[in-house]
């Protein structure tokens, strides 16, 4: 599986139930939400609901329970 680079678009929160990120290809933040069951490192594709371009979310947990949450277009 080929590594995608990680886009500079990201916010970090503290064990919240949501994040957001900023859509590649048309710039709109989009708030996605967050499940620390699903393990420290997740990765999914989602189509942004403004343009519908796909988007590969990352979410990586810290040991204090931060989310890290980036994207890059698909």
């Amino acid at each position: 599986m080929k590594k995608k680079r990680r886009s500079k678009h990201s916010q970090q929160r503290s064990l919240d139930d949501q994040a957001s990120y900023v859509c590649g290809s048309c710039g709109e933040e989009i708030v996605v939400p967050l499940d620390p069951s699903a393990g420290d490192r997740q990765q999914y594709v989602e189509d942004c609901p403004v343009c519908c371009s796909p988007n590969e979310i990352f979410v990586d947990y810290d040991e204090d329970g931060s989310a890290r949450v980036t994207s890059t277009p698909e």
